[in-house]
């Protein structure tokens, strides 16, 4: 018997009537001979309900605790949505990431996954039960709570598919499907019908919110088809899979805005072997995510200015850590910048095409937008712009690579 993965994020669960919605969808898999995980999120806001109420009763609550908190609010959807199926005289059970057996390492509030137990979950199918799984959390070794970040219920259902086999993960959310950029944000962005791993896994990374990188990536390992689409149509979305003939033939594929950025510079750097490796040994021990690194050297490359981006929810931390850094290896002065964007284009094809960063530079140029810092890499350019230009300059990458249109 052939097995799908469905996930169902916050929105598609936000009251009775999206739960009961999600329920059908489950059964009607279930009868067309389908054995079937799902994979649920907190009802609507209730995470960030949560988060705003840890903060009402703490400055900066302690990291365990958050876990212990947040980790409640998928306990609450996976009940309900148990009573819905069993409402509908089918057999469903709820677990916990702990009750599953989904073991991760011991990193509060962005933990990874070290593996999943097949047991439970094939005990509980074989019984003839739709097995629903909280998403977004397991437990260590120790049996401690934790949670793998926000928006990784993805990535539970993505591993999930990828220990069980399934044929495919199925991503249901308020889109219906992933588009060439934020439809909220650029009215002109065009759904694709398929996009491969390596191009969805660099717009997740660089602001696409519709997925949770961490999920690309088993998809990617592991071979599994992943299929994003609306919970309230039976319309198809976007397929995420290997590559297909005829994706390189288009040079630029999507455009996205990371607005949750923040840049940490450290100054008057000694440029002697080993100190950049120390500095950024210090940030991951610390489990400071860094996105984009930048070096220049300075006083004829006696010393160096070394900055790095990462997510604006760990600047003020990355602040403080790389400022006791600086205090204690006399380096320079370091500064903290929380008004800047990323905007970044993203494809497969730009690998064998000339004149993409030219493309993107000069309509950046025309529009008056300037750039602080460039990366690049095969598949991807972004620039770092201040963050009053960060949407137009999503705006216009978008019209000056015509991604408005179809692909010929």
């Amino acid at each position: 018997m052939s097995l799908i993965v469905q996930k169902f994020g916050g929105t598609s669960v936000a009251d009775a009537a999206k739960i009961q919605r999600a329920a059908r969808r489950a059964i009607r898999a279930k009868l067309d001979g389908k054995q079937v995980v799902m994979v649920v999120s907190a009802m609507g806001k209730t995470t960030d309900i949560l988060v705003g109420l840890a903060r009402e009763v703490a400055k900066t609550p302690p990291k365990r605790e958050m876990d212990m908190l947040l980790s409640t609010g998928e306990q609450v959807s996976i009940a309900l949505m148990a009573m819905a199926i069993h409402d509908a005289g089918h057999a469903a059970i709820s677990l916990t990431g702990g009750q599953l057996g989904l073991i991760t390492d011991s990193v509060h509030t962005q933990a990874r996954i070290q593996e999943i137990s097949r047991e439970r979950i094939s005990e509980e199918l074989n019984a003839g039960k739709i097995v629903i799984v909280a998403g977004f959390q397991g437990i260590d070794e120790s049996g401690e709570i934790y949670t793998l970040g926000r928006g990784a219920s993805d990535t539970t259902a993505a591993a999930l598919a990828a220990v069980l086999g399934a044929e495919i993960c199925e991503i249901y959310t308020d889109v219906d499907g992933i588009y060439t950029s934020d439809p909220r944000k650029v009215p002109q962005a065009r759904k694709m019908d398929v996009i491969n791993y390596d191009e969805m896994l660099e717009m997740a990374a660089t602001g696409a919110g519709v997925m949770h990188s961490r999920a690309i990536e088993f998809g990617k390992k592991f071979g599994v088809p992943i299929h994003v689409r609306s919970s309230l149509t039976d319309q198809p979305g976007t397929m995420i899979m290997e590559h297909k003939e005829g994706l390189e033939d288009v040079a630029v594929r999507g455009a996205t805005l990371k607005e949750d950025l923040a840049t940490i510079v450290m100054s008057r750097v000694q440029n002697t072997p080993g100190v950049a490796a120390e500095v950024f040994a210090e940030v991951a021990r610390n489990h400071i995510l860094v996105d984009d690194i930048i070096q220049n050297f300075i006083e004829d490359g006696k010393f160096a200015n070394i900055g790095f981006s990462t997510n604006q929810s760990q600047g003020q931390e990355a602040l403080e850590i790389c400022q006791r850094m600086a205090k204690e290896r006399g380096f320079g002065p370091v500064d903290l910048d929380e008004k800047v964007n990323k905007v970044s284009i993203v494809g497969v094809g730009m690998r064998s095409h000339v004149g993409v960063a030219s493309t993107m530079f000069r309509a950046l140029s025309e529009a008056k937008i300037n750039i602080d810092s460039i990366s690049t890499s095969e598949i991807v350019i972004s620039v770092i712009v201040r963050e009053e230009d960060g949407l137009r300059a999503l705006q216009t990458v978008h019209k000056a690579f015509k991604l408005d249109q179809p692909p010929a």
